[in-house]
């Protein structure tokens, strides 16, 4: 196996495991919709009043926010992982890094977005 082969095998597994999940659910799709089956309902239960709720964009912010974090990790894990054999050059490349982390929150917190009203 080549130096990317299990990049591949990853590739291809990522790749095979959403159609896998699509296909039982073309399979079983309702071949004849009816008006009742296309009402929205919660739990079993006809929903009372309007059924469209606009959210507030600060929940939206919020995701964001884990977004970039959570994307933080991912790019600290491997280099965390290399750490003894990467150097001087790597540990100031990363602190560039979360500098520009810590930059974009210090920002959104300061223009409030973090603030729960």
């Amino acid at each position: 196996m080549s130096e990317f082969g299990g990049l591949g095998i990853f590739f291809v597994v990522a790749l095979i495991f959403p159609v896998m999940a699509l296909i039982p659910a073309f399979i079983l799709q309702p071949r004849q919709p009816t008006e009742e089956k296309g009402i929205p309902y919660e739990c079993g239960v006809d929903t009372e009043g309007k059924t469209y709720v606009q959210y507030r964009a600060g929940y939206f912010m919020y995701a964001l926010i884990f977004i970039v974090f959570d994307i933080e990790t991912i790019f600290l894990y491997p280099w965390a992982v290399r750490f003894g054999t990467l150097g001087l050059f790597a540990l100031v490349e990363m602190f560039i890094f979360v500098g520009v982390l810590a930059i974009g929150l210090w920002y959104a917190w300061r223009k409030g977005a973090l603030s729960w009203k």
